[in-house]
C-alpha cells in the first residue's frame, strides 16, 4: 500500500447532506495519507452522487488523484565557500549563545550603574545626564517653547520624555491586555496629570484614567531601550516636568528610568520629527557547544583547503560539504559596510509585514552607518567575555529588520559568501532567503536623533 509523505496538502471529497451535491475541500494534514484509503473513501460515497457529477470527478481523477504541496528550504543561488545554514540551524546557533552577561549589562545601564564607556572607552560619554550615549540636542526648532501667550489647540502643554527600560523585564512597548508593557506602565503613571474634562470622559466610559504617550518607535519583547523618546500632552498648566519624572520612576524602579522630561512645542512628534534611529546589537562570541568565533573562518578555510566557491543551487554537490559554524567579525563588518549610504528596500529583511504591499509606508530605508567590531564585555563576576557589537543607524527600520540583518550577516559570514551578499539578497523572491531574527536579548535602541546625523559620533568607528 503506497503512502504519501508527511506534510502534504490534498483534496478530499465529503458529503454535506442528502440531496445536495458533493464538495471538494482543501485539507492540509501532517499525518501519513494512504492512496488505497483515499480511493475507498471516494468509492464509498460515489454511488450517492448524480451521474454527471460522477463523470466529472472521474475525469479529474484521471489527471491527478492527489494534489501535493511541497514544503522545501529556500534554494540559494548566491556563491559561497560553505553550505549555508538552514533556518533551524541558524535559530539554534543564535539562541545557544550565553545571553546572561548581555542582559545584565543592559540592566546595569538602565539603572545608571554602568555606561557604554565600559565597552567603547570614556570618549563615548557625551552628555552629563545620560548613560554614556550621544545626547539629544535641546536646541532644535521643534523643541523650542515660545513664551508668547498660547490659545486654542496650542494652549495645551506637551512634554518630551526620554526613557530607559530593560527589555527582558517587559513584554515590549505596545500596550496589550494582560501583559506588562512599557506603554501601559507609562500611561498609567501619567493618569494623574490628565485634565478634568478628559478624566470625567474616561470615567463615564468605564475606562481607566490614563494618559496617552506617543513613542518614537515600538520595541519588541526583550528589546532594551536606553533613550526611547515619547511625548505626552495635557491641558493642565500646573504640571511640572519633575512631577512627571517622579511619577514614572516610581512605577517600576530598577527596570524603568526617566532620563529627562522637558516641555516642548506642540509641533514636536517623537516619530515623525525623528531623522534617524541608532540600534546596537551585542552578540556573544563564545559558547560551550560551538567554537570560539574570534579566529574567523577566513584562516580556517585556507588551512582546510576550502577556498573553492560553490554554487548553492547545486544541492546534490553541497550536501556532502561541511558547514562552518565559525565566522569572522571582520567579514560581518565588510558585509554590513556595503549597505551604507544607500536607499534600499529591506522588505526581505522584515518580518510581520507583507513582503509586497501596495498600501502603507514604503519599505525603503537609508542606512547612515552599519559596522561591526569585536570587543570585550566585563561581567559582574570580574570576568570578560568576547562579544561582537553591531551598530546600525538609519532614518527608519522595519519590523525586526535589525535582528534579521544581524542573523543573516552572521550566516553569510560563516558560509564565506561574497562581500555583496546582503545586497544580492535584496532581490530575493522569498523571505526564507534571509535568516530568522536573532534573539531580542542582544538588541538595544540606543537613541533617536532630531538633528542631522553626525557620522563622527558613532560607537564603531569607520576604518
Amino acid at each position: 500500500m503506497s503512502a504519501i509523505v508527511k506534510y502534504t496538502s490534498i483534496f478530499i471529497p465529503f458529503h454535506t447532506s442528502p440531496g445536495k451535491p458533493f464538495r471538494r475541500r482543501f485539507i492540509t494534514t501532517t499525518i501519513t495519507v494512504h492512496r488505497t484509503l483515499l480511493h475507498r473513501h471516494r468509492h464509498r460515497h460515489r454511488h450517492r452522487r448524480p451521474k454527471h457529477q460522477m463523470d466529472m470527478d472521474m475525469n479529474k481523477d484521471k489527471h491527478s488523484e492527489v494534489e501535493i504541496e511541497s514544503h522545501v528550504h529556500y534554494n540559494h543561488t548566491l556563491p559561497s565557500k560553505y553550505v549555508r545554514w538552514t533556518a533551524r540551524e541558524s535559530f539554534q546557533f543564535m539562541y545557544a549563545r550565553p545571553w546572561h552577561p548581555v542582559n545584565d549589562f543592559y540592566l546595569n545601564i538602565v539603572r545608571g550603574t554602568h555606561s557604554f564607556s565600559i565597552l567603547f572607552g570614556p570618549q563615548t560619554v557625551l552628555g552629563h545626564n545620560d548613560p554614556g550615549i550621544p545626547a539629544l540636542s535641546d536646541e532644535t526648532e521643534l523643541e523650542s517653547v515660545s513664551s508668547e501667550d498660547r490659545h486654542g489647540r496650542w494652549a495645551r502643554v506637551t512634554f518630551k520624555i526620554v526613557l530607559s527600560y530593560h527589555g527582558a523585564s517587559f513584554d515590549g512597548w505596545q500596550k496589550q491586555p494582560g501583559l506588562s508593557t512599557v506603554q501601559s506602565i507609562v500611561e498609567g503613571s501619567l493618569g494623574k496629570f490628565v485634565d478634568e474634562k478628559k478624566t470625567q470622559l474616561l470615567k463615564d466610559k468605564g475606562l481607566p484614567v490614563e494618559g496617552c504617550a506617543v513613542v518614537a518607535g515600538r520595541t519588541d519583547k526583550g528589546v532594551t531601550a536606553l533613550q526611547q523618546v515619547c511625548s505626552f500632552y495635557t491641558w493642565r498648566k500646573d504640571v511640572k516636568p519633575r512631577e512627571v519624572e517622579d511619577a514614572i520612576n516610581s512605577a517600576a524602579p530598577g527596570k524603568l528610568r526617566v532620563i529627562s522630561v522637558s516641555e516642548v512645542s506642540r509641533a514636536f512628534h517623537p516619530n515623525f520629527s525623528a531623522k534617524w534611529r541608532r540600534y546596537l546589537y551585542i552578540f556573544p562570541l563564545t559558547d560551550g557547544d560551538y567554537m570560539d568565533q574570534s579566529g574567523g573562518n577566513e584562516d580556517l578555510c585556507a588551512n582546510n583547503g576550502c577556498n573553492g566557491i560553490h554554487d548553492s543551487a547545486n544541492k546534490d554537490e553541497l550536501e556532502s560539504e561541511q558547514k562552518s559554524y565559525v565566522f569572522s567579525v571582520r567579514k560581518v563588518n565588510r558585509l554590513l559596510r556595503q549597505l551604507e549610504g544607500k536607499l534600499l528596500s529591506y522588505k526581505m529583511f522584515a518580518r510581520d509585514t507583507k513582503a509586497s504591499r501596495n498600501e502603507g509606508p514604503p519599505t525603503e530605508c537609508f542606512l547612515y552607518h552599519a559596522r561591526a567590531m569585536e570587543i570585550r564585555l566585563a561581567t559582574d563576576y570580574n570576568e570578560e567575555t568576547r562579544v561582537m557589537c553591531v551598530e546600525l543607524v538609519a532614518n527608519r527600520f522595519l519590523r525586526k529588520m535589525v535582528r534579521v540583518l544581524v542573523a543573516t550577516s552572521i550566516r553569510e559570514a560563516a558560509a564565506g559568501a561574497e562581500d555583496d551578499a546582503l545586497l544580492q539578497l535584496m532581490d530575493a523572491t522569498c523571505r526564507r532567503a534571509t535568516a530568522p531574527p536573532a534573539p531580542p536579548d542582544g538588541l538595544c535602541l540606543v537613541d533617536v536623533g532630531y538633528t542631522e546625523f553626525d557620522g563622527t559620533k558613532c560607537f564603531v568607528p569607520k576604518e
